[in-house]
């Protein structure tokens, strides 16, 4: 069923009566062409009741002119009450549904860390063993004692290589991880970090597979997705791709002196620029990479998992509870996994950031729910996380990317919604 979200009933421009959801205090309806700017904004989905603030935030993100295609869907406890897609998938107008699969950029990471707390919980990975007693290759150019802890928690001095392969051989993998096998740490590596943008994927990868024996889109596949009966890939087969809402770049215009400091943060030689674009193989200007069908093909851990928001929330929910009789992580691996390993100045996004064991943690910046948090936000927008004392999952995707890196007015919003609903 196709629908806008509204709590008072059948208001005037209705192009279709209204339809009475069992269980909701939302009815259904699609506004007319002459509403939110002349475009026909449908919201697919469902709330189970007492979880009507939230479709209200969701809703909110179109009526100020912020969203184009977006998904987001809330586990609690459990179970799945909030799971809504709306607006357009493309510029051919593709209705942004259920079907909808979306790249998440940095949303990625949470997953490939909680692959390697499963490695962790099981008994077949120590996070403070160097990463050379499994990848002996990494132990190279002084990198011989640098645990594995630091490695994926960015503080390896690794967020970029010099002078990386081309972009056709980066995404063939093997050359890029050999690469940043041989290079040496851009940085001492002495507590201090700098958030590892996209090589993070494929160092926490070449762990997993040297510990397993396969690539981690296929262990992911196997001991995640199927179980959990999800979506989330590191790795799209081209049988999917039509199914793909590209990214559109931010139109959010920025003040000229704000956007000369910020290149001179993370524009072009500076640490940022280089960790963000692995040394400009990946652009968000222009014609964005990351729509191209190859990067979606390719396993990019740290930067381009393509999932939709039903699935980050399920997966994540998973972490602090159990999901249709399935839970990924155990209470004492999951507190393991979230301690906070690294904190203050970052020096790739220059600004404080907060990690565990590869996961994001509340800093002030990223819009988690409470201290207990955990989770990734991706660029522009995009958000996976679970709060262990709500007893929830998350997930927000979207096409439309913000200005930000670590989350924007959309998933603030939402968040404030989710706490109000489940505290």
């Amino acid at each position: 069923m196709h629908y806008c979200l509204h709590p008072w009933g059948n208001p005037a421009g209705c192009s279709l009566a209204c339809t009475h959801l069992l269980g909701v205090r939302y009815v259904g309806y699609r506004r007319s062409s002459s509403t939110w700017g002349g475009v026909v904004v449908e919201i697919t989905g469902f709330v189970e009741d007492g979880y009507g603030e939230i479709a209200d935030a969701f809703r909110a993100n179109w009526e100020l002119g912020e969203e184009v295609g977006a998904g987001f869907s809330l586990v609690h406890d459990g179970k799945l009450v909030v799971d809504l897609t709306g607006g357009t998938a493309d510029d051919s107008g593709r209705v942004y549904d259920a079907e909808t699969l979306q790249l998440v950029f940095s949303s990625t990471k949470g997953v490939a860390a909680i692959c390697l707390a499963m490695l962790v919980q099981a008994g077949r990975l120590d996070y403070e063993a160097p990463v050379s007693s499994i990848w002996p290759e990494f132990g190279a150019a002084g990198k011989a004692d640098l645990p594995i802890s630091w490695a994926i928690s960015h503080r390896a001095g690794l967020a970029s290589v010099d002078n990386p392969p081309p972009l056709e051989e980066v995404l063939a993998v093997t050359p890029i991880v050999e690469a940043i096998a041989a290079q040496a740490p851009l940085w001492e590596p002495d507590g201090s970090h700098g958030y590892h943008a996209i090589t993070y994927g494929w160092i926490a990868a070449e762990i997993l597979r040297r510990v397993t024996g396969i690539r981690m889109n296929d262990w992911l596949q196997t001991n995640v997705v199927e179980p959990l009966g999800v979506e989330f890939h590191m790795g799209l087969p081209e049988s999917e791709h039509a199914r793909v809402a590209p990214i559109r770049n931010s139109s959010s215009s920025i003040d000229p002196e704000r956007f000369a400091l910020m290149m001179s943060l993370i524009g072009p030689g500076t640490m940022g620029g280089r960790a963000l674009s692995l040394d400009g193989r990946f652009s968000f200007a222009g014609e964005n990479t990351f729509n191209r069908g190859d990067v979606w093909s390719s396993e990019i851990p740290g930067a381009a998992g393509i999932t939709n928001a039903r699935s980050l929330a399920t997966i994540y929910a998973a972490t602090v509870g159990e999901v249709g009789g399935v839970r990924l992580l155990d209470d004492a691996t999951r507190e393991l996994a979230t301690t906070p390993v690294t904190s203050g100045p970052d020096k790739s996004l220059v600004m404080e950031t907060k990690f565990g064991m590869g996961f994001m943690l509340p800093d002030g910046v990223v819009p988690f729910a409470g201290p207990r948090s955990f989770g990734h936000p991706g660029a522009g927008g995009s958000l996976g996380y679970a709060d262990p004392d709500l007893g929830i999952g998350y997930g927000y995707v979207m096409n439309q990317m913000a200005s930000g890196l670590l989350g924007d007015l959309r998933t603030t919003r939402l968040t404030e919604a989710v706490v109000n609903c489940v505290s």
